[in-house]
């Protein structure tokens, strides 16, 4: 699919302003918004791969060294080790939402956010911080049901923006951000 260019421009007289569609939010993340920023970076990277597998492998192998401990095959068998790898395939699982509401604690202290996305890309601001993001920078997205998550092009999805549907104005404007996001981003 190819992608139209960037429209990019000077306007009547403006100096670092665009043409076309603009889309503004204003939110507070909260550790919900970040759980699924997380889980959909999961969903695209490698290290995702792992996430879905190893707790099943590691789970499976663990019931399996107990059922033998328990029939008495114990000479080639730790249970102390199969408990750990029982409960770690419990906890792996769990890591998106607990590292969620972790970054929600630190990300409360930056206060309300403001989010201008353009033809150029995404601007962010809070009362601490600036940032602008360039359709190149993230140039992949997912949509989960809470948010748009822009996601950075490498294997392992380093960078990732949530964009938290709550933060627009109404539910037109969840369509419009759609738009404007397929029209520079490829969904993943």
């Amino acid at each position: 699919m190819e992608k139209e260019p960037d429209a990019v421009g000077a306007t009547a007289g403006g100096i670092g302003e665009t043409v076309g569609d603009v889309v503004e939010l204003t939110y507070r993340l909260e550790a919900a918004d970040h759980t699924s920023a997380l889980e959909a970076r999961l969903r695209v990277s490698r290290l995702g791969l792992l996430f879905r597998w190893v707790p099943v492998v590691v789970g499976c192998v663990a019931v399996a060294q107990i059922a033998l401990y328990i029939a008495g095959v114990k000479e080639h068998v730790s249970l102390s080790a199969s408990i750990m790898m029982l409960f770690l395939s419990v906890v792996l699982p769990l890591s998106p939402r607990l590292a969620g509401r972790r970054i929600a604690q630190y990300s409360a202290r930056q206060g309300v956010l403001r989010a201008t996305v353009t033809e150029t890309g995404v601007t962010l601001a809070s009362d601490t911080t600036n940032l602008t993001i360039t359709w190149q920078a993230q140039p992949r997205y997912r949509e989960t049901p809470r948010l748009f998550v822009l996601i950075s092009g490498d294997g392992n999805a380093t960078g990732f923006t949530p964009l938290p549907k709550h933060g627009l104005p109404d539910r037109a404007d969840v369509d419009r951000l759609r738009a404007l996001l397929d029209r520079h981003l490829t969904r993943c």
